[in-house]
């Protein structure tokens, strides 16, 4: 199962995400795929997320369960806890660090 949530994001980047998920509300979108068109529908939405947010959430094997990516302008950013991802907050005037590399 595959989740992905889009805020100020351009109608062009909905109507792709549209082609391979369901938007069952504004900017929500679910669906099934595989982990490789997973992949190809994120670097979808980095490249035409402009000004925008996102939040990708996937079942994984983990102890969690799931795990997730984020993207834009956000006070929340995803932070490692020990091998337990984790959601910080960051002060309201605090510039979000850049994003972590992909191992």
């Amino acid at each position: 199962m595959l989740v992905i949530v889009v805020e100020n994001a351009p109608p062009r980047l909905r109507g792709r995400l549209a082609i391979w998920l369901l938007e069952i509300r504004a900017g929500v979108y679910i669906g099934r795929v595989s982990g490789r068109t997973r992949e190809l529908i994120w670097q979808s939405v980095e490249a035409g997320l402009e000004d925008g947010s996102a939040v990708m959430a996937w079942a994984a094997p983990n102890s969690t369960g799931f795990d997730f990516l984020t993207l834009g302008k956000d006070r929340r950013i995803p932070t490692d806890f020990d091998g337990l991802k984790l959601v910080s907050f960051l002060p309201p005037d605090t510039p979000a660090p850049p994003p972590p590399t992909r191992r």
